[in-house]
């Protein structure tokens, strides 16, 4: 590991996420190893928000000269009345990424880029797929963007509560962003495994410490069509039991680490307007998960 020491001056620029709780965040080790790496004078820290201090924690960064902060769980959605938002984040409906521009704060997602990257690599023509995303939370939003943006013939969110269904599917209504999209409930995903080219799980069922559950079985897996891919946006386990389902019945499985990482270096670079060494980020994550 490099020796690269980082002393806090009076120069210093600061960097940052918001999140209630955020002790566990990993972004603090992938973006300070990049830092480092490039030796620039900023620093990346966690700052614990609570709902309630959302809108004073904003002035108060905006007071002290934040270039920029990330921004996870409970605030992604919140945090939209506050900012100026870009197109991508209005459509998903949460912001991940901040930006201090021109003496106002400006929101974006990043996500929805994390998420496409490792499938860049399986080039496929995605406009006959089939894509099954299984839950529809906040990083469901981000999924479907991912997946319209790829051009897939159909998207079919899947969860257990149709009274929530029908609300994720209405919030979608006036965005150009879901044009093939539709919900269906648990009990139909016998029918929908065996067309899902692209399964997401976006709950965090199988996140540590119940690294022994998974939101399907082996057996339901196993009806996958050939060539399909799995996909966990969990990153711990490494892999999850969902994905090891997956490498078990011959389909192709990602996990969540590299969306984290790749969110992460766009976000990086956005504030530091020059390229990142995404490799850096990697490897910090990977030694801090390998000892965690």
């Amino acid at each position: 590991m490099s020796n690269n020491k980082q002393f806090i001056t009076g120069t210093t620029k600061l960097l940052g996420v918001i999140g209630h709780p955020v002790e566990h965040s990993l972004s603090p080790i992938m973006h300070n190893a990049a830092i480092a790496s490039l030796g620039l004078d900023y620093v990346y820290v966690p700052f614990p928000i609570e709902p309630q201090n959302l809108q004073a924690a904003i002035q108060g960064f905006a007071a002290v000269g934040v270039v920029g902060f990330n921004v996870t769980i409970p605030h992604k959605q919140a945090i939209l009345p506050l900012l100026s938002v870009e197109p991508i984040a209005q459509t998903v409906g949460a912001v991940n990424t901040v930006i201090r521009k021109h003496g106002q704060w400006i929101g974006t997602n990043t996500d929805v880029e994390g998420f496409l990257y490792p499938l860049q690599i399986h080039h496929q023509d995605w406009s006959q797929k089939v894509a099954v995303i299984l839950g529809n939370g906040g990083a469901a939003r981000a999924v479907v963007a991912g997946c319209t943006q790829l051009g897939f013939a159909e998207i079919y969110v899947v969860g257990r509560d149709m009274q929530k269904l029908k609300q994720f599917h209405r919030s979608w209504d006036n965005s150009p962003l879901a044009v093939n999209l539709q919900v269906r409930t648990w009990d139909s995903l016998p029918k929908l495994i065996p067309q899902a080219n692209l399964l997401v799980n976006t709950t965090p069922i199988g996140m540590y410490p119940q690294v022994e559950v998974s939101p399907l079985s082996a057996e339901e897996m196993a009806h996958l069509p050939l060539g399909a891919i799995a996909y966990d946006l969990i990153y711990t386990p490494k892999p999850t039991k969902f994905l090891q389902q997956a490498q078990q019945v011959g389909v192709i499985a990602i996990d969540g680490l590299e969306m984290l990482i790749q969110q992460g270096a766009v976000a990086l670079k956005t504030w530091l307007q020059q390229q990142v060494p995404v490799d850096v980020m990697r490897q910090a994550l990977l030694l801090k998960l390998g000892g965690a």
